[in-house]
């Protein structure tokens, strides 16, 4: 293969790629699902296998790299309408530590150690877990930490949705020793009749929050 043909393969397959990725839309790399991950993983080895193998005509590396993406809008897609499937591909938060208290039965669960979660408090700048009230594993792998109360609390910032696209998140209404009567209640004395006009909805510091669904 010469170098010019080389060179024009190359840069197709790069604008190709970058506009696959324009089309499965905008994520920061540490917030990919699984999913992502093995469709960026998959369309990286195609795209070098194609550089290669210069033989095979273009179009048999860039078939099964537009198919992956189709496949990839069509279960994005179905997430955004099921949240059971959206859980299923992406997973839920969980809390590793609660209360203060160390969840270890969780970090089981996940297969995540007490060196994972030192390392992940000491790149937030926390040395002992003491200091920390919740700590929550993202799906991503992330951990979002929430400081002990101190004079100046951000324990506060932490929520727990009620309702999230029209559904509501029951587990986090027993946290609140609440249920959904309390709820629709709450909904009604907003001006909203049902559960599913809600986009989002909250409660801190005795305040409830609604986010209303855009009209269609």
């Amino acid at each position: 293969m010469d170098l010019g043909s080389m060179t024009i393969r190359t840069i197709v397959i790069y604008l190709i790629i970058a506009f696959l990725f324009r089309v499965m839309g905008k994520r920061e790399i540490g917030e990919l699902s699984l999913l992502d991950l093995v469709v960026f993983i998959l369309l990286t080895e195609i795209a070098a296998i194609g550089i290669d193998r210069h033989q095979e005509p273009i179009f048999e590396v860039v078939y099964p790299m537009i198919l992956i993406v189709i496949i990839q809008i069509i279960l994005s897609i179905i997430s955004l309408k099921s949240v059971k499937f959206r859980k299923l591909l992406d997973g839920t938060p969980v809390f590793i530590i609660s209360n203060g208290k160390v969840l270890e039965k969780e970090m089981k669960k996940q297969r995540y150690t007490f060196d994972d979660l030192l390392l992940q408090l000491r790149e937030k700048d926390i040395g002992d877990i003491r200091d920390v009230e919740y700590a929550i594993l993202e799906p991503s792998g992330k951990l979002t930490i929430f400081k002990k109360n101190t004079e100046e609390s951000d324990i506060s910032a932490l929520t727990f949705p009620l309702i999230l696209d029209g559904i509501v998140q029951e587990d986090n209404l027993f946290h609140y020793k609440k249920d959904k009567i309390w709820l629709l209640q709450q909904l009604k004395n907003h001006g909203y009749t049902h559960f599913e006009q809600i986009s989002y909805c909250s409660v801190r510091d005795g305040e409830v929050f609604f986010d209303k669904k855009d009209d269609k």
